[in-house]
């Protein structure tokens, strides 16, 4: 059954920023008032565990890995972080959606070389962790299967910064409320029906993993519980075009978990370019492919975040693509990193683990002369990856 909705529909293109709003320290905090604060601990062991959860006035989240989102007092904090037990003490800070605003991006990759041999990634399960996805965009409806809501649907209310959600009815939990999550499915998995695009994929299985609220954001502990519970599904690929300047160790143990349960993590390396080492979390962390975004030709798009953890680039500059009602361009390192998650889940369709797919993603992207740490390995070469002749570019 359709989850009621009684929002109003009025519907905007996302413009979204890049960082993160709040930070992971407490200098100083302890010696604030006794107010109540949300924060991230992980813990070395069931000692620090417990003197956790004696601090906390109420436990928020528990993750299978060392680790609980909790709040407690300001006062607590300084205590905990001195407990040789505990590893980390962060507040519970806010990832935002990579996009600007304002698509080409599959032929130059040769997406549609390995469609026409029969690599459709079929078999493969693609999560997009993001805003959600319109569960009933005729692009994307045959490939959507299982979601997870980690944060409301909901088209009431505004935005900071200005912006407002998308005019999208939440028929699901995990719908699109404001549109970004669905530009990035269609960039991965499009059906091919004749009509609107096709994506890097086009038979693979798309799960929405929404771990961004409409205004495109969300906390370090919703995005970490998303990328668990993509882990916890044994699903093949997690996409996460979202991203900010501050690390949470949270996260980054939920990266490793995945990782270490075979699942492929690619992120959206950030829109803070023209810069120099500068790539953004989570796509900073090792047990994630940082993507850089390119232009039709070939430059390296002139806002895409760049540094030596980028792997790898794909296209990223006014990609046409699937939103709530119809189609849209938008532009970020965010539409660049669904083009490497629709390559990776067809070779995880193939037999592929999570490393390999990685490995043969890096071995065979085409150099464009770009410097290393502005497109690492090169551009992605989806045809090439899956064994195809590419000459065509």
């Amino acid at each position: 059954m359709p989850e009621d909705n009684s929002g109003a529909k009025r519907r905007t293109v996302l413009k979204a920023t890049s960082g993160a709003v709040a930070a992971g320290a407490f200098s100083g905090l302890a010696s604030a008032d006794d107010a109540t604060v949300e924060v991230n601990v992980g813990y070395e062991n069931d000692r620090g565990r417990g003197a956790a959860m004696e601090a906390a006035s109420e436990v928020v989240r528990e993750f299978n890995f060392d680790a609980l989102t909790m709040r407690v007092s300001r006062n607590a904090i300084e205590g905990l972080e001195q407990n040789p037990h505990v590893r980390y003490v962060e507040e519970n800070g806010t990832m935002e959606a990579l996009a600007q605003s304002v698509p080409w991006g599959q032929d130059r990759v040769d997406s549609e070389v390995a469609h026409a041999n029969g690599d459709t990634g079929e078999g493969a399960d693609i999560a997009i962790l993001d805003t959600g996805i319109d569960s009933d965009h005729p692009d994307l409806t045959a490939n959507v299967g299982a979601g997870k809501a980690f944060v409301s649907c909901s088209t009431k209310g505004g935005c900071r910064y200005g912006a407002k959600p998308a005019d999208n009815t939440c028929y699901n939990s995990w719908d699109d409320d404001n549109d970004h999550g669905s530009h990035c499915a269609g960039i991965a998995d499009a059906v091919d029906n004749s009509q609107g695009i096709v994506g890097a994929s086009t038979t693979a299985t798309l799960h929405a993993v929404k771990v961004l609220d409409k205004c495109g954001s969300g906390s370090f502990s919703d995005i970490a519980a998303g990328v668990e519970y993509v882990a916890d599904q044994g699903w093949d690929v997690g996409s996460m075009s979202l991203g900010g300047s501050s690390s949470s160790s949270a996260l980054k143990d939920a990266c490793q978990y995945a990782h270490d349960k075979g699942v492929f993590l690619v992120a959206a390396a950030g829109n803070s370019g023209p810069c120099t080492d500068c790539v953004g979390y989570p796509a900073a962390y090792s047990t994630v492919m940082a993507v850089s975004a390119t232009s039709s030709d070939d430059s390296l798009a002139d806002f895409s975040s760049t540094g030596p953890e980028v792997e790898i680039a794909a296209p990223g500059d006014n990609i046409n693509s699937t939103v709530p009602g119809g189609y849209s361009q938008f532009s970020g390192t965010s539409m660049a990193c669904p083009h490497v998650a629709g390559a990776a889940g067809q070779l995880m369709a193939n037999g592929a683990s999570n490393t390999q797919a990685r490995d043969t993603l890096n071995s065979t992207a085409e150099n464009i002369g770009l410097a290393s740490n502005e497109s690492g390995n090169g551009l992605l070469d989806v045809a090439a990856a899956l064994g195809y002749d590419s000459s065509d570019n």
